[in-house]
């Protein structure tokens, strides 16, 4: 059959039993297209562009083999043989490509030799119709290389293709759907497997780099006995491989490398790859820290990160390896949003200058959820970094759980990368060389298709989930084996003696060379430069020495304002908008000139042109940001006459400072991601959005382990932000709280900030803060859903022009001072509710007050505004949110302490409870009338001494009796 239609076989739905049929098409369609049927005409020229002007009719020349197949041949039997030759040679082509598919199922990847590898009845000679009888006799190849030739013996064929597919590599591609990637792959890894050779040279330094990486674990094992550092040893190759990746990497062009891994290993990766010091790590075992000029909390040395540049013969790389904590994979996206960050720094949109590295252990990238979610960004095109190369330390035990009927559903720990087709090669970590030669295919792999790919490092560990932990308790057989079992670098060291590349003592040479090296606390990297930086450098001196107090001016000039939002509405003449969206740009073209107050939608929008106008970078992204879950932002008009997009913001200046993406549907991979990005450029306003505020519960490890403790753990900074829609207005438990308490419990030491803006102006102003001044700190924001049409919440273009974010928001009423009795403080939605109520009911007495930032806490303009009132001595705090929930345990003891003994701090908000609201719409209204009622009217009742005061719900007209809504001082 010709190539072109193997190929369109290979990866087509037609039955494979209609090949003659449609060979036979193809054949009249090569001689005289006109002579088949048209529909059959039409598919055979939608085959690859010159395919039919490179493809010859088949039928001569298959006639020529015939006749050659029908002379009388030495030993052949009659000529009615044929047929079964045919067969049989049949039967061959099928053997090959089941071995190319399977042979992975057989492979002798385990070190250890327990691994349970049954061989498939498709692998029998039987299975093909095949015998004993048939190994003598030769038969095509199929090969279309001169690396195999093209008539061999069965049991040469046979021989071979055990070597190339069933030895110490198993490789999985049968899965890849692209016929071009496929073939690839086979091509490549077949003809490699049978041709490539180590150089002499290349063999002695991956016994160097073996022998550092065992040579690094015994010295601080013998040093530092019992102390935790998730040694290496078993896994040993992970270091010529990743050594062999930067070097290959820049025969490629790769000038930049973002590692993400776990801590196992991670010790071994800082001194042997980038070059750490082992004088630096042997005080960190040995607890010597300047404790007075710590900041922050520290972490431990095998969670930390480090960065360096590496020298590959094709000039420098620059390697980072991302900082982690405990919860292993969860690092994977926030590798990969710094990827992105740096390639887009470079104009490498092709991801051919910056490539990811992700290495895995075995147990959690089978087992951890953000895996599968970062793979589903790998080709997203807001995230999408050209393809990431995925190493998994498989050392075949997840802390105690080895058995993988207790560990996962699939066969491999890797089959969870066959979502997105990536290529998986196993490997025997014993085989350094294999080790090496697969990490180099699947790098070439990765460069041409710009797409994932994963090794799969079969090995093991030689102590327990840690030094201190004894793994035979509940691993008795493996523990056995392992004791007994000699080490990768002993192993490879016998093997280069026996071939000569290594003389007598050589081995042992090195191995005192690099314990010299310890012992002398030198870098023992032999590639490692130090940190030396280049134009792609970020400098974060003004980011670190920033002032938090610092007062930012954010107001813009009017004219300017108005000049940019005329552009902002303007779109294609022949762009025609949905009714709807058109009303909104009619609407906001008047709010822009100055002739209508601004809405939300107006406001957030001038905020970001402003900004991109600054020379600033936005990046939004959720998953309805471009339109906005509540139909108010419309950042990407759809022409509803065609598919094509139109992005104002993109066209303000370059198009590449403004993006915005709507995600797939993850939380945790997608802020992870954001705040990798973030983390990388401090001049770029990230953003990213929940659908509904409670959404963010999703990506939980991400706000502990990174955007809440980044700074205090490993001094990185972040400002990015967070906008969580949150409002109570009985949309049910889930669709009312951003579980504000959660956020306000982690803020300590100036570490992030909460914001909930109430008006556009201020969402302005805030926003811009954010990029204006240099301080790059987290911050968390409480975004509005109705408040988004309210008729109060509106802002005019004049607050755009002067001033600053406002931390608080003092009376807007002209109420005389002196004769107010209560202040009310509150945050977010309520405040119009309460606002309302009071001008209903005309109330003089109390004052309503916003605390439009909970976190730094305005202490300074919040005992300003209790002075302003000093005949009010009943401070309440209202809020929508249960009394367990929301702000008030956070804050209720800033709120008490420049209180006198006379004045009384009262709650005024809903009960204690589980859920955050409750799904019964008329109860919602009847909580939320009560709590607006008590915080306005209520009466205190007599100071029981406790910490706990009640007040007594004011009577309405359609109350019964009285009721008591309990509230905590």
């Amino acid at each position: 059959m010709s190539s072109t239609l193997s190929d369109w076989f290979a990866s087509s739905a037609l039955s494979g039993a209609n090949a003659a049929f449609v060979e036979e098409l193809y054949e009249r369609f090569l001689s005289d297209p006109e002579s088949v049927p048209p529909e059959w005409r039409g598919y055979f020229r939608t085959l690859p562009a010159g395919a039919a002007t490179r493809e010859q009719p088949h039928g001569p020349v298959r006639a020529a083999f015939l006749a050659r197949a029908r002379a009388p041949r030495v030993g052949a039997g009659p000529a009615t043989a044929g047929t079964e030759t045919a067969a049989k040679q049949g039967a061959v082509s099928r053997m090959v490509q089941v071995y190319a598919n399977r042979g992975h199922l057989v492979a002798r990847i385990d070190p250890l030799g327990l691994m349970q590898r049954e061989t498939p009845s498709v692998l029998g000679l039987d299975y093909f119709g095949l015998t004993p009888a048939d190994l003598d006799e030769e038969f095509f190849t199929g090969s279309r290389s001169d690396a195999i030739p093209s008539r061999m013996k069965l049991r040469d064929i046979i021989a071979q293709l055990k070597f190339i597919y069933c030895d110490t590599i198993g490789a999985e591609f049968a899965h890849v759907s692209s016929t071009e990637e496929r073939l690839w792959l086979q091509e490549q890894f077949q003809v490699s497997r049978l041709r490539h050779r180590f150089t002499p040279e290349e063999r002695r330094n991956i016994l160097w780099q073996l022998t550092a990486a065992e040579g690094l674990e015994r010295y601080l094992h013998t040093k530092y006995v019992g102390q935790k550092r998730f040694s290496l040893e078993g896994g040993d190759s992970l270091i010529p491989m990743l050594d062999d990746l930067i070097q290959h990497g820049g025969g490629h062009g790769v000038e930049e490398c973002v590692i993400g891994m776990a801590h196992r290993g991670r010790l071994n990766v800082l001194v042997n790859l980038l070059g750490k010091s082992p004088s630096d790590l042997f005080s960190e075992f040995e607890g010597h820290y300047d404790l007075q000029g710590l900041k922050g909390s520290g972490d431990v040395k095998y969670h930390k990160g480090f960065s360096a540049d590496l020298r590959t013969p094709n000039g420098n790389v620059h390697v980072a390896l991302a900082f982690n904590p405990s919860h292993l994979e969860v690092v994977d996206p926030v590798v990969e949003g710094s990827v992105r960050a740096r390639q887009e720094r470079r104009g490498d949109a092709g991801g051919e200058r910056v490539l990811a590295v992700l290495i895995h252990g075995d147990a959690a990238f089978a087992g951890q959820g953000v895996v599968m979610e970062t793979l589903q960004l790998s080709q997203a095109r807001g995230f999408c970094t050209g393809g990431t190369v995925h190493l998994v330390i498989n050392n075949q035990v997840g802390f105690t759980t080895s058995d993988p009927k207790d560990a996962r559903s699939t066969l491999y720990c890797s089959d969870v990368a066959k979502i997105v087709e990536a290529p998986i090669f196993h490997v025997n970590g014993d085989d350094p060389e294999a080790c090496v030669f697969v990490t180099r295919l699947a790098l070439d792999y990765r460069m041409k298709f710009r797409k994932d790919v994963v090794i799969d490092l079969v090995c093991y560990r030689r102590h327990g989930h840690n030094e201190a932990d004894e793994p035979a308790a509940t691993q008795p057989s493996m523990y056995q084996t392992i004791r007994k079992h000699p080490t990768p670098r002993q192993i490879y060291a016998d093997r280069l003696a026996g071939d000569g590349v290594l003389a007598a003592g050589d081995a042992a040479r090195m191995v005192e060379a690099y314990r010299g090296g310890l012992d002398a606390g030198k870098p023992q990297a032999r590639a490692a430069l130090g940190l030396i930086g280049n134009k792609y450098t970020v400098d974060w001196s003004a980011h670190v020495a920033a002032d938090p107090g610092e007062d930012t001016v954010t107001g813009v000039e009017a004219s300017h304002l108005k000049e940019l939002g005329s552009r902002l509405v303007q779109f294609p003449a022949d762009f025609t908008l949905h009714p709807r969206v058109a009303k909104i740009y009619e609407e906001r073209t008047r709010m822009l000139a100055g002739e209508a107050p601004l809405d939300w939608g107006a406001a957030e929008t001038l905020a970001y042109a402003t900004l991109v106008d600054q020379g600033y970078g936005v990046r939004i992204t959720g998953q309805d940001s471009a339109r906005g879950t509540f139909f108010h932002r419309h950042a990407v008009l759809h022409d509803q006459g065609s598919e094509r997009i139109y992005t104002p913001l993109e066209h303000l200046v370059r198009a590449e400072r403004f993006r915005v993406t709507d995600s797939v549907l993850s939380e945790e991979a997608v802020l992870g991601f954001e705040y990798g990005f973030a983390t990388t450029s401090p001049d770029v306003l990230v953003i990213w959005e929940g659908q509904f505020g409670d959404f963010v519960n999703g990506a939980q490890v991400i706000i502990d382990q990174f955007i809440s403790s980044g700074e205090a753990k490993w001094g990185r900074l972040c400002g990015m932000a967070l906008l969580l829609p949150h409002g109570y207005e009985g949309q049910g438990p889930e669709h009312s709280s951003a579980r504000l308490e959660r956020f306000l419990q982690l803020c300590a030491e100036w570490n992030m900030q909460v914001c909930v803006p109430s008006t556009p102006a201020q969402m302005f102003h805030m926003l811009r803060r954010q990029m204006v001044r240099p301080l790059r700190k987290p911050l968390i924001v409480m975004t509005p859903k109705s408040l988004l049409r309210h008729r109060l919440a509106v802002s005019d273009l004049g607050e755009l022009t002067q001033g600053h974010f406002r931390p608080l928001i003092d009376e807007i009423d002209a109420l005389d001072a002196a004769a107010v009795r209560r202040v009310v403080f509150c945050s977010g939605k309520v405040y119009f509710d309460l606002l309302e109520r009071r001008r209903a009911d005309n109330l003089k007495d109390v004052a309503i007050v916003r605390l439009e930032q909970l976190y730094p806490f305005p202490a300074g303009d919040y005992e300003a505004t209790l002075a302003r009132y000093p005949n009010a001595h009943e401070i309440v705090w209202c809020q929508e949110e249960p009394q367990n929930q929301g702000a008030w345990y956070q804050i209720r003891h800033r709120l008490q302490d420049p209180l006198s003994t006379v004045d009384l701090l009262l709650y005024a908000g809903r009960p204690g409870a589980a859920a955050p609201a409750t799904g019964i719409h008329e109860l919602h209204v009847q909580q939320q009338q009560a709590l607006v009622r008590t915080a306005l009217t209520a009466s205190a009742a007599e100071d029981t001494g406790r910490e706990t005061t009640r007040l007594l719900a004011a009577r309405h007209a359609s109350d019964e009796q009285p009721k008591t809504i309990r509230k905590t001082s």
